[in-house]
């Protein structure tokens, strides 16, 4: 695979190039590659994820940028499949139609749509939908569903055309997707095309602060390009002719921002929610460098106890599983020394079961595996999920078996409780 990667020079949101690195990682391989040619994800190259900061508006993101191509082609995550979304979808469906009330037959559009499964449930409302994602695989299950998908990346051009043959949208969404794309200022240029005059756009991304409080290392790979706060935002949106009006806090994801937007001028008021967390940010002092550089700070800690805890495992010749062949999987092993530490990854992802994954090179079985092999420890790659893992396993804990989940805090999970590392 030729993959081309350009560093930016200047901020994403406000194009300012006073960007400084606040965190420093190290470089990873591309995530959701699995193949049977061990010698060949080996040798997969490895990408930096450092983060940097803009001093003038206060946005955090990576600057490495990989061509879409290369992110999305082979891309094999369905929201469907992944434990909470679906329950999460339905919460935000109904969040959104009790907010926006759309007439029947208004149409919804979904950037980033993936197997359509937040779409499914307004096509059930009574509301005509249509998704766009650039996953072809994924897209085309949509499809196969019966929820309209557009197999492509979003892009100005795009967005008249549908305009064109479809009308203004009452509803737009972007469900975890407004953090993967570089130009975001196409992006919002696409939503104030496609939006009707009294139209609501919501928006749901990683939200910084949580990042930083929960030491959320694991978030931070090629796709996630940003790492949103709302007050940059409300200067990025204000430029491009929207306006954010409602910003509310969601455990999804381990803490997520989920905005509400309209098209600026409109009718509708700033909702407290917006204020508040405003103030919060300016209390947090989220939008200066020095409390990134305090986040770095930490997370060099954190990984310098981990490295070494777990190399003491391994020379007392501990068995050490994965848990999870999730897309945070790389981050986690290159930044918290597991390389050449885990000696196979559990996961039920039939495109991933008896492959190799990317970077290390450690087999994927089935979790089926994990009594059977019991191995003495298994670290959870898999982390949005840690809680439910565990509480799923409870025979693996019986017979001995430990758990190491990595975030927030490093620590060891056993059938008498749990210990920091």
């Amino acid at each position: 695979m030729n993959v081309t990667v350009i560093r930016r020079q200047t901020c994403r949101l406000c194009d300012s190039s006073s960007i400084e690195r606040v965190v420093e990682l190290q470089p990873i391989p591309l995530s959701e590659n699995y193949s049977v040619d061990r010698t060949a994800v080996m040798n997969a190259p490895r990408y930096p994820v450092d983060v940097y900061m803009c001093s003038d508006c206060g946005h955090v993101q990576q600057l490495d940028v990989i061509d879409s191509k290369s992110l999305w082609e082979s891309y094999t995550y369905f929201s469907g499949n992944a434990k909470g979304m679906p329950e999460h979808f339905q919460q935000m469906a109904d969040k959104i139609t009790r907010k926006s009330r759309p007439p029947e037959n208004s149409l919804v559009i979904d950037i980033g749509s993936n197997d359509g499964s937040l779409l499914k449930l307004f096509k059930q409302g009574g509301c005509r939908v249509l998704g766009i994602d650039p996953a072809s695989e994924v897209a085309a299950q949509a499809n196969k569903s019966g929820i309209p998908t557009i197999p492509s990346l979003m892009s100005l051009d795009l967005a008249r055309s549908i305009r064109e043959e479809h009308g203004p949208a009452q509803i737009i969404c972007a469900f975890n997707v407004f953090a993967h794309a570089d130009d975001l200022g196409e992006i919002a240029e696409c939503v104030r095309t496609m939006l009707a005059p009294d139209g609501l756009f919501f928006f749901e991304a990683q939200y910084l602060m949580d990042i930083i409080d929960g030491m959320l290392i694991a978030t931070i790979f090629h796709e996630h390009m940003s790492h949103h706060s709302a007050a940059p935002m409300v200067k990025f949106l204000d430029r491009h002719g929207l306006e954010l009006i409602a910003a509310d806090r969601a455990p999804i994801q381990h803490g997520s921002l989920i905005g509400m937007v309209q098209l600026k001028g409109g009718k509708r008021p700033v909702e407290n929610s917006l204020e508040n967390l405003l103030k919060l940010e300016d209390e947090r002092n989220l939008g200066e460098l020095e409390t990134l550089r305090a986040f770095d700070a930490k997370v060099q800690r954190l990984r310098q106890r981990t490295t070494e805890f777990v190399k003491k495992l391994k020379n007392e010749g501990a068995t050490i599983a994965g848990y999870g062949a999730a897309r945070s999987g790389p981050t986690l092993i290159a930044q918290f020394g597991l390389a050449g530490v885990i000696d196979y990854i559990l996961d039920d992802h039939p495109q991933k079961i008896g492959k190799f994954e990317s970077g290390d090179g450690i087999p994927v079985i089935a979790t089926s595996e994990l009594c059977a092999r019991q191995p003495d420890y298994t670290v959870i790659l898999a982390w949005v999920h840690s809680q439910k893992i565990i509480e799923s396993c409870q025979e693996y804990l019986d017979k001995g078996g430990q758990f190491i989940v990595l975030c927030p805090e490093s620590r060891v999970i056993g059938k008498d409780g749990n210990k920091p590392i």
